[in-house]
């Protein structure tokens, strides 16, 4: 089985629970790039609770763009900002300084194209940090809803106006930075969990 998921800015736990279970994920790489979705956006947990981080795209109708044609835009040090962001939630993390070196690489470099920057964000946390044995392949056409072939469409599952939270998703606590003061906040952001949770990341998903 082949589950088909959206392309996502460090996707949120729920998303990731069913990448891990599976040998190959289906990347949607032939979609128009929707507003307001998990492409350029996560949640992390945040001194004063859940808080959204969002990539600005180049100015122009991305909502009619072509997934792999929409472009970052770098008029505003977004890059600066998302570090100085996960620094403050995840500075006192237990395994922040184990991990920080690989991931600021990713607020370092630009990338042209949203799709390329999520994608390789992704391989590096999921296989080379995490351990994943499995592969990440990307569409080569697009396919009507519910009409994926090698296993469940996904596609439409991680979506609304607060941080995505999948009816089936049954999240497993695990302890995080500002649980005292917020309690504990499930399906965040797959940083959450890495910083939180190290290489027992695969115990929780």
């Amino acid at each position: 089985m082949t589950p088909l998921l959206p392309m996502a800015y460090l996707p949120p736990v729920s998303w990731c629970s069913v990448a891990w279970k599976a040998e190959t994920v289906a990347l949607e790489a032939c979609d128009h790039y929707q507003k307001g979705s998990l492409r350029n956006r996560c949640y992390l947990a945040g001194p004063n609770g859940a808080q959204r981080l969002s990539i600005p795209l180049a100015k122009g109708k991305n909502q009619q763009t072509p997934i792999r044609d929409v472009r970052i835009s770098y008029d505003e040090p977004w890059q600066r900002q998302h570090w100085r962001s996960i620094k403050t939630a995840y500075g006192n993390a237990p395994y922040f300084e184990h991990y920080a070196g690989d991931i600021i690489r990713f607020y370092e470099r630009p990338y042209p194209f949203l799709f390329d920057y999520n994608l390789d964000f992704l391989q590096v946390i999921f296989q080379k940090k995490m351990g994943w044995k499995g592969q990440f392949i990307c569409t080569e056409q697009f396919h009507p809803k519910e009409e994926w072939p090698l296993g469940p469409d996904l596609r439409e599952a991680f979506s609304g106006d607060q941080y995505p939270f999948p009816q089936w998703f049954q999240p497993q606590q695990y302890a995080q930075v500002f649980a005292e003061k917020s309690g504990f906040l499930p399906n965040l952001s797959l940083l959450d969990l890495l910083f939180c949770c190290g290489k027992q990341c695969g115990e929780v998903l």
